[in-house]
């Protein structure tokens, strides 16, 4: 049993790369081929253009692949969502296609476009935007640098954002979200009705958001006597609860937990003032919930 997994190739490849690998899966890529060899026997991946991988799936030359649900949506083909992987290029977080128009144009609200030109990828989710609102205006596809087209080329644009800097850097200003959007690993009907491809496509899914559950997150392991271990435990900010173990000193007892790597920096001296010992603050590769 081998399946075949789809690896975005392009602005999330590397982010995508470094999260396989912190789940467990170690991908050897090749800069002159589009196919890559894994760590695991039964998976091999081909790095395709995200805007392409759910025809690739519903086709069934890929038994799964991660891209955006933007791109799923935007493709209007019949794969399954089996799991939604909230980060981005530059973040863990999702990205926004936004309706953006000139810093000093007169136009304030989606209405006022009615007649314009926008450009944008994403033109199928665009037109469907414009059509639900009954505003009449000509979408057409832009091939990049989408930034750049308005005024000349276009009267406004629907383009993708994560952080907001490339839209202001082109003197935009944003009007609307038109489409809120994450990575998900999507799979093959076909693939999925077979136990054993199904089991590794969920295996996957479940080291996958482990991995990113794990982010920000640190463990903290300490000592405590029993006597001391209520006001410890009102300074954990606990993931659910702390796990707690009897030591060779019945009088102590031992405190593992999981908390916001954030937090470390205020939780470890609080701590020590409730009187916790041998405390240790290691990493995490996932937490798998």
């Amino acid at each position: 049993m081998k399946i075949r997994l789809g690896v975005p190739k392009g602005s999330l490849q590397e982010s995508t790369l470094q999260l396989l690998a912190r789940a467990g899966l170690s991908v050897y890529t090749d800069g002159r081929s589009y196919f890559a060899k894994t760590n695991d026997v039964e998976i091999e991946c081909m790095l395709i253009r995200a805007q392409e991988m759910a025809r690739y799936v519903e086709h069934g030359a890929l038994d799964a692949g991660l891209t955006g649900r933007d791109w799923v949506q935007e493709s209007g083909l019949e794969v399954l969502a089996v799991a939604d992987l909230v980060y981005a290029k530059q973040s863990r977080g999702k990205v926004r296609w936004v309706l953006a128009v000139p810093e000093d144009s007169v136009w304030q609200s989606p209405e006022d476009l009615a007649n314009c030109t926008i450009a944008t990828e994403l033109v199928g989710v665009s037109k469907k935007y414009f059509e639900q609102r009954s505003i009449p205006v000509r979408v057409e596809f832009s091939w990049g640098a989408t930034e750049v087209k308005p005024p000349t080329l276009a009267d406004a644009i629907v383009e993708v954002t994560e952080t907001g800097s490339s839209l202001r850097a082109n003197r935009l200003r944003i009007l609307d979200t038109v489409l809120e959007s994450n990575t998900q690993l999507i799979a093959n009907k076909t693939s999925w009705v077979d136990a054993e491809k199904r089991q590794k496509i969920e295996n996957l899914a479940l080291m996958l958001r482990g991995a990113l559950d794990a982010e920000g997150r640190v463990g903290l392991m300490l000592n405590v006597r029993r006597e001391n271990l209520e006001s410890v435990l009102g300074v954990l900010p606990a993931l659910q609860k702390p796990t707690i173990a009897t030591l060779s000193d019945a009088e102590w007892v031992a405190v593992n937990t999981v908390i916001e790597e954030s937090t470390a920096w205020k939780v470890i001296p609080q701590l020590k003032l409730a009187k916790a010992e041998g405390i240790v603050e290691y990493p995490l590769n996932k937490v798998v919930m």
